[in-house]
């Protein structure tokens, strides 16, 4: 009786965006190799480190991290394109049957990854982690909140509250996610776009290692801002609404004034304060209705452009004398950072 082949080991990917995280990698490469360890025997797993023009000594260790483990590939892209982006290059190049994106700060805990993995071979698709408590300031758990609340109420798509990029994908979701190519990308949004059968871990989320924050309140509002314009046209809707409102004001208003002369002329006060303050108000909100406008046309004209989403500088796989993974990663870093115009 002939013996039954062994099963092949499944492939899982790591993608961790790098910027200026040269206190951490170390840390953050020895607790995920030992956390994965346990399941070596069944799963094949690789780590893709993107380094986003870090301005330290990050790449430096990513190299070292590259030459010393034949598991990792670095891929060093030409400048600071955002975190979002980095993740993309990363879903772009990635070969494996799931794939998990965290983060490099080790707010992330690399643990709850095998709960993501559980739940995969369970049979889900995407498997997204939720935070059930953070170890954040009180003004970044506010805006945050606020944040999630508002996207709720003004996006198309079911986001998840307290979610953010920390998820695993089966390899049919990042091969849907790969057709998508909007430059100001929301990609939780993208996710949570395409379906596919979806769950979450619960986890709770711990203090950054080191460094500081890659995502300071001016990112955040931009951040938030592609969320909202990228997955709903209601900031449109509500710009014709407002429109409403006000010329319904006017009207009444030239209603009160014309009984006031016909009825009531000798309480008429001549002036200019309330039409100057009128006039203030009703440009104010012009201004604003363009801005808005403005927002979508810019987000147009950026996409319509057709420039690739990222350059990509090189890309280090395995020990220092295996030229050919090097190579060939290269090539086809370079064929995907192509396609990101298509």
């Amino acid at each position: 009786m002939s013996a039954q082949p062994a099963e092949e080991a499944r492939s899982v990917a790591f993608i961790f965006p790098i910027f200026n995280e040269e206190a951490n990698i170390d840390l953050l490469h020895a607790t995920v190799d030992e956390v994965t360890r346990p399941l070596a025997d069944r799963y094949e797993f690789s780590f893709v480190y993107v380094d986003d023009g870090s301005r330290d000594g990050s790449l430096a260790k990513l190299t070292a991290l590259a030459e010393a483990d034949p598991r990792v590939t670095v891929v060093e892209l030409s400048r600071n394109h955002g975190h979002q982006l980095a993740v993309t290059a990363g879903l772009d190049l990635v070969d494996a049957d799931a794939t998990i994106v965290m983060d490099s700060d080790l707010q992330d805990p690399p643990r709850v990854a095998l709960e993501l993995i559980g739940k995969w071979e369970e049979g889900f698709d995407v498997v997204y982690a939720q935070r059930r408590s953070r170890q954040d300031s009180a003004f970044k758990k506010l805006t945050a909140s606020g944040f999630y609340w508002f996207l709720r109420k003004m996006a198309a798509v079911d986001i998840p509250k307290n979610t953010g990029d920390f998820r695993l994908l089966d390899r049919k979701v990042v091969d849907e996610l790969r057709k998508y190519r909007e430059r100001d990308r929301f990609l939780r949004g993208l996710v949570s776009y395409v379906g596919f059968k979806q769950t979450a871990v619960l986890f709770d989320r711990d203090k950054r290692h080191a460094g500081v924050t890659g995502y300071p309140l001016g990112k955040m509002l931009r951040f938030a801002a592609d969320g909202i314009l990228g997955f709903s046209v209601t900031p449109l809707r509500m710009i014709t609404r407002f429109g409403y409102l006000i010329s319904l004001l006017s009207f009444l208003g030239v209603l009160y004034v014309v009984g006031v002369k016909i009825f009531a002329p000798e309480t008429a006060v001549p002036g200019w304060a309330f039409i100057t303050i009128a006039m203030f108000f009703l440009g104010g909100i012009q201004i604003i209705m363009l801005g808005v406008l403005g927002s979508y046309i810019g987000r147009t004209y950026s996409q319509v452009q057709n420039r690739p989403l990222y350059a990509i500088a090189s890309v280090r796989t395995g020990p220092p004398d295996s030229a050919g993974p090097e190579r060939d990663g290269r090539e086809r870093a370079g064929a995907d950072a192509g396609s990101a115009a298509r």
